[in-house]
């Protein structure tokens, strides 16, 4: 397989990963070659292109200094022009795990180092589906985030109105780790304050009401994934697919491909013979469109945008087939055009109508499904291709959003806790749930005679002995915290909270008046034990 454009010697590779630190420490990483790494060539998959940068695109700096090694520098579509992995003078990159099939594109040398074992994490670039299709045909995992929330400083741009840095890596909670890495190293667009942190139990999720071009045998292994999620407790809505396969086409076969030329249609001018013939078919042939085509089609574009997002009112997720089929090399080569073309089916839409998306494998070898959310609702899709695939998010990192939406802590004692007849009121805010604690052992704890029973948590004077009280830690966005305050009824009040490691967190407490004649329930050190034992209501 032609992977790799620039490998590192696996003497420096060696070292640097038995000295590495950090969050990714030892990982090692495959960069796509259109994406700047400091001392390694950038082609582009062009050589005549080729330029040496002095220093990381923040992307890779964010990953190098969490611990993750570069293995080197990838294989792809010529300037990211493609689907197939086949469009490069460096060769043609085959499947890593089907021969003689495609690897797909254009991120084709990283989904295949990640394949292959060559590497643990990758990053790729994703304008119409190229962090996405070779994911689906590896079994990977491939999280494309809300477009421009990690900077693209220092990747050769393709679209550079829809380019977004990817991630693959063979299983979820890595591939979410390195997008935290990357997303705080590499910020790029803010995220708003009024964000999801997480699915709700039990999501709507929306299908396509027909499905073109999709492989039989694929047919019956997305019905499976659908069936899967209704049997988790999701709604299933069918929605009319034809606004967004129409836009779809508009990335190619209408005037938004001026921004292919507009990147780097001078270069594929001047040196003819460097570029591949599908590709500089492809650039070229935007040269000479006339501005009012590139103004109509994006208003035709708002259009169906408009109507698209319509249709997913009181949708938490659009699942799509990643990719409707899974062509050879030679049929490729026989049609290069329209094979392309209907590999970006399910995918070329998502970063026109500005969505978040998540690709995942399913049990069919080289069929995946991708998760696609509303732009900054990339935790929502996240915890969605979770369910799809059984993993269980590791709770200490569990949502790379977290690490860059703004958020707050919000800790919880008794009618909120999970399972809880509350809970619901933070589900709705999109609220999520972080795991158990423990305050410090200076509280008081007591039932309040509401409905639903309360528990009043207060802290008591430093010369009284307390108690340590089970609590769940809980994350919102600053407006969705706010809203939640706003509708508190007394005598609940939120304070400060001393936890048992001497962190201080807000959380739930109660007015001290009220506390004093509620029924005093420490005994227990918390509200599930104490409905356990009867003690409360």
């Amino acid at each position: 397989m032609t992977v790799w454009i620039h490998r590192r010697p696996d003497a420096e590779v060696d070292a640097e990963t038995a000295a590495a630190t950090g969050a990714l420490a030892g990982s090692r990483l495959a960069v796509k070659d259109n994406v700047d790494v400091a001392g390694l060539p950038t082609t582009a998959a062009c050589p005549d292109f080729a330029y040496t940068p002095d220093q990381d695109a923040p992307a890779v700096a964010a990953l190098r200094a969490a611990g993750a090694v570069v293995v080197g520098k990838t294989n792809l579509d010529q300037f990211a022009t493609g689907l197939v992995g086949t469009r490069s003078p460096y060769g043609i990159v085959e499947n890593a795990l089907r021969p003689g099939y495609v690897c797909g594109g254009s991120s084709s040398g990283s989904a295949a180092a990640v394949a292959s074992g060559a590497a643990d994490i990758a990053i790729g670039t994703d304008t119409a589906g190229s962090g996405r299709v070779p994911a689906a045909l590896h079994g990977l995992v491939g999280i494309k985030p809300t477009i421009g929330v990690i900077s693209t400083e220092g990747v050769v741009p393709a679209c550079r109105s829809y380019d977004c840095v990817t991630i693959f890596a063979a299983e979820l909670n890595l591939a979410n780790r390195a997008m935290g890495v990357m997303a705080a190293g590499a910020p790029g667009r803010a995220w708003p304050g009024d964000v999801r942190l997480a699915a709700p139990p039990k999501p709507v999720v929306a299908v396509f009401a027909a499905l073109p071009d999709l492989d039989p045998l694929w047919r019956t292994a997305f019905e499976r994934t659908v069936a899967s999620l209704r049997d988790l407790g999701a709604t299933i809505v069918e929605v009319d697919s034809t606004p967004f396969l129409a836009a779809a086409k508009l990335l190619y076969d209408g005037a938004l491909v001026a921004e292919r030329y507009a990147a780097v249609g001078g270069f594929v001018d001047a040196h003819p013979e460097s570029i591949d013939p599908t590709v500089g078919s492809i650039i070229r042939g935007a040269r000479d469109l006339p501005a009012h085509r590139l103004v109509t089609d994006l208003a035709a574009l708002d259009r169906l945008r408009a109507t698209a997002m319509a249709s997913l009112v009181g949708v938490d997720v659009l699942l799509t087939p990643t990719v409707p089929i899974h062509p050879t090399i030679a049929e490729v080569a026989a049609d290069p055009i329209a094979v392309n073309s209907r590999l970006g089916t399910y995918t070329n839409f998502c970063n026109l109508f500005d969505l978040c998306a998540v690709a995942v494998p399913t049990n069919e070898p080289h069929f995946g499904v991708t998760v696609l959310a509303r732009a900054f609702e990339d935790a929502v899709a996240l915890d969605i291709a979770a369910r799809i695939t059984g993993t269980a998010l590791d709770l200490a990192e569990p949502s790379w959003p977290t690490t860059v939406a703004a958020a707050h802590d919000l800790v919880v004692f008794g009618a909120h806790l999970r399972g809880q007849p509350l809970e619901h009121q933070l589900t709705d805010l999109g609220a999520r749930w972080c795991g158990p604690v423990e305050t410090a052992p200076h509280y008081r704890l007591a039932a309040l005679d509401t409905v639903p029973p309360k528990p009043a948590v207060t802290r008591v004077p430093a010369m009284e002995s307390g108690v340590a009280v089970s609590g769940e830690r809980w994350l919102l966005s600053p407006a969705a915290l706010g809203r939640f305050l706003a509708g508190l009824p007394a005598p609940m009040q939120l304070g400060a909270v001393e936890l048992a490691d001497g962190a201080w967190h807000t959380g739930f407490g109660c007015t001290g008046a009220a506390a004093e004649s509620a029924k005093d329930i420490s005994e227990y050190g918390g509200w599930r034990a104490a409905l356990a034992a009867g003690a409360v209501g």
